[in-house]
Order: structure tokens, then sequence, then C-alpha cells
């Protein structure tokens, strides 16, 4: 919470915050109140927001059954098999795109490369976003969405079928990973299997835990943090516009996410810094 000005002159030893004086003071000694505005940000990484659409772990685990079940326990990637069970079961969508370890967008992209058929960006956005947000609802697929959704599989067993080629020693395969480098036994050996620990924990390494998630809701993240500061300034009595998501400003800097009418100069402009 940030104290009036009455307040901080019983507090001395409290900061004060460039709303509470004039420009004038502001452009005498802008260092420190750059500093008192740093002093009472916080970030939480510890907690995340679930957002819509998260899928809890149960919901997940029935599409990986179900789609372990159609392909023999990973052993055979039929597309035309896997297509009706995704129909059935849209988590298990998801499922295989973990398998791949793509994003939506990635894996519109290589099938469009691979089979010719144009996998939009927004179709496949749209595709994830409706399983994530009703999992249990069957998929209703015809003419143009059928024949990309047809086209994603068969683009997914096609890949992970191959297995990881062979690259140079200064490059990483996106499909060299434990259950997949080595095509369909990779798949079946760790479903029978389990996966090592170690192996688990480099692979974690590599991708970091929940960045997916993390990715996914980084726009709420954002909004509690502008919430907050949207509160402040209002009890301040501050006018403020709050602009939209990556919505252009020719006279500030695009990555403010409020607008003051009294705008001073960044701190690092002051020092000399380049931007």
């Amino acid at each position: 919470m940030l104290y009036t000005k009455a307040l901080q002159n019983m507090e001395p030893n409290m900061p004060i915050y460039p709303f509470e004086v004039t420009l004038e003071e502001i452009l005498r000694n802008p260092e420190s109140y750059v500093d008192a505005v740093f002093s009472c940000l916080e970030s939480e990484f510890l907690v995340m927001p679930k957002g819509a659409g998260f899928v809890e772990y149960p919901v997940f685990e029935r599409g990986y059954e179900a789609l372990k079940a159609t392909t023999a326990e990973f052993s055979q990637l039929d597309p035309d098999k896997i297509f009706s069970v995704m129909v059935s079961e849209p988590i298990s969508i998801v499922v295989l795109r973990t398998i791949l370890g793509f994003t939506p967008p990635e894996w519109g992209y290589v099938t469009t490369q691979k089979t010719g058929v144009s996998v939009t960006q927004g179709f496949v956005r749209s595709l994830d976003r409706r399983i994530r947000m009703a999992p249990e609802a069957g998929l209703n697929t015809n003419g143009v969405a059928k024949d990309r959704l047809k086209a994603m599989i068969q683009t997914a067993c096609q890949l992970l079928s191959a297995g990881a080629p062979e690259v140079d020693d200064d490059q990483l395969h996106r499909l060299d990973k434990a259950d997949t480098k080595q095509g369909v036994d990779s798949i079946k050996n760790l479903s029978r299997i389990g996966a090592p620990y170690a192996m688990l924990l480099y692979e974690r390494f590599l991708g970091r835990p929940f960045a997916g998630h993390r990715d996914s809701v980084s726009e709420l993240i954002g909004d509690s943090l502008e919430s907050a500061i949207e509160d402040v300034l209002t009890k301040a009595g501050i006018s403020f516009r709050k602009t939209k998501r990556a919505e252009p400003n020719r006279r500030f800097r695009p990555d403010a996410g409020f607008h003051h009418s009294q705008r001073i100069q960044s701190a690092s402009h002051h020092r000399g810094e380049d931007h």
C-alpha cells in the first residue's frame, strides 16, 4: 500500500513518490523518485493464476490413456484411428502435441510445410483453446476443419515414427527427446517402463517447468499488477489511460501500461544509457 504525503511526513524514512510532488521537484532529482517507485514493486513467481482453460492432470491423463489405447501402447500410429479418438476425446490432441513438444502454431506450420494443407495459426490456436476450455465436449469436425485436423495428425504420426534425424554437432533437433528420439520405439518403451528420473529432470531443465502455462497466463499476471497500479493512481486522484494489448502510442514508450499526463524522462535516459 502507498501512503499519503501526510503520513509520509510522519514517517521520514519512507520514500516520497513522484505523484506526491510537483514536476519541478521530480526534474531536480529524478533518481530518487525512480528508486522510490522500484522499491515498492514486487514480483510473485511461486504462485500463478490457473486462468480459463487450465487443464487439470486427471483430464490430461484421460486423454493420454485414450491415445495409448488406440495406438496399442504407442506401437501403431494409425492416423485414421487417432483421428477417431481425437474427435471423441479432444484432450488427446493436446497430449499428442505435448509428445511432439510443439506449440500449436508450430504444429500448424510444420503441417502446412509437409502436407500442403493450409493450417493457419488462427485455426490451430482456436482449436487448442476450444479443447482446453471444454475438454469434455466432443469435436464437431467437418469440411476444412476436418481436413486440417487430419493433416495435423498425419504430420504428427510421420514425425514421431521417423524419430530425430542426424544433425550437426552444434545443433539440437526438437525431436531429440527421450520419448521421440528413436521414433515409435522410444514412445512405446517410455510408456511401458516409465522415464528414468534423471532423464525427466534433464528435459524439465531444457523446457522449464510450467513454461507453457506461464506463457498462456502472462496477460493475467500483467493484469493483476496493472490493477494494483490503477487502484493506487485512482486513490491518488491521478488521471491515466490504460492501453490495450500491443496498442501503439507514438508519444510514449510502447512498453508502458499507463500514461500519465505529466510524463518525465526515464532514469536510464538521465544516466545516458541506450534503450
